[in-house]
């Protein structure tokens, strides 16, 4: 079989920085917003001439965390409760033969800092420190399809929990300059309920955290609620 060798243009700057609490597809949460940070000999200002004019780019990545897993022609679609088997080529799962994936962001604009070459994006739904191999830009004529069939996600996820936050953590968010968006990004990832499947169906009071840019994210689950108890910053 042929083999193609590519090279590594950029990598992500973004909140998430585990793979669990990750939106499972882009523009769910549009206040997650990050960095492509170009490479050399990437990170020269005429590669980037005229993209400004798009509003959205394609990403086409590396499930880096994944890669060294292998791939199997059979997965489990969280959408599906974990319980149900589809072809690898009928999810967007990470296992797949070439561990490559494709991400629509939001251009928010282009940057020059300390001598790098830096997209500025949103609504991301990448790890941190994702490998890019290519940007293409989004073409609304031809990317959107509204009349599309979405198979057994054809429609955005939808959830009935509720999240509340402790007046440590809200006063936090507050507090902290950096993210002014951090308190809703917060709740719009609880929103969605990141928890593994088989764990939605156990009954009493869990306790979970996650890491969003440099905060330990600490909250509990009863039943359809969320409450975050605590935001720490990490050392």
């Amino acid at each position: 079989m042929n083999q193609y060798q590519f090279n590594v243009i950029g990598y992500i700057k973004s909140p998430y920085k585990q793979k669990f609490a990750i939106p499972r597809q882009p523009g769910l949460i549009p206040e997650a917003s990050g960095q492509l940070i170009l490479e050399t000999p990437y990170a020269d200002d005429a590669i980037v001439r005229g993209i400004e004019a798009f509003s959205h780019l394609w990403l086409v990545f590396v499930f880096h965390e994944t890669a060294d897993k292998g791939w199997s022609p059979m997965v489990r679609p969280p959408r599906l409760g974990g319980n149900t088997r589809k072809g690898v080529f009928a999810t967007r799962a990470t296992f797949r033969p070439n561990p490559i994936g494709l991400s629509v962001v939001k251009l928010d604009g282009v940057a020059r800092k300390n001598g790098q070459l830096i997209l500025q994006i949103s609504g991301l739904d990448l790890l941190d420190d994702t490998p890019i191999l290519d940007i293409k830009p989004y073409l609304p004529y031809s990317d959107a399809l509204p009349a599309a069939s979405g198979g057994f996600a054809d429609a955005a996820p939808q959830t009935a929990m509720t999240v509340s936050i402790s007046e440590q953590a809200a006063a936090f968010c507050e507090q902290q300059q950096q993210y002014p968006q951090l308190r809703i990004l917060i709740e719009k990832v609880l929103k969605q309920d990141p928890r593994p499947p088989y764990k939605k169906q156990r009954d009493g009071v869990q306790q979970y955290g996650m890491t969003l840019y440099e905060y330990n994210i600490k909250w509990t689950v009863d039943g359809e609620h969320n409450h975050v108890t605590e935001i720490i910053k990490l050392p």
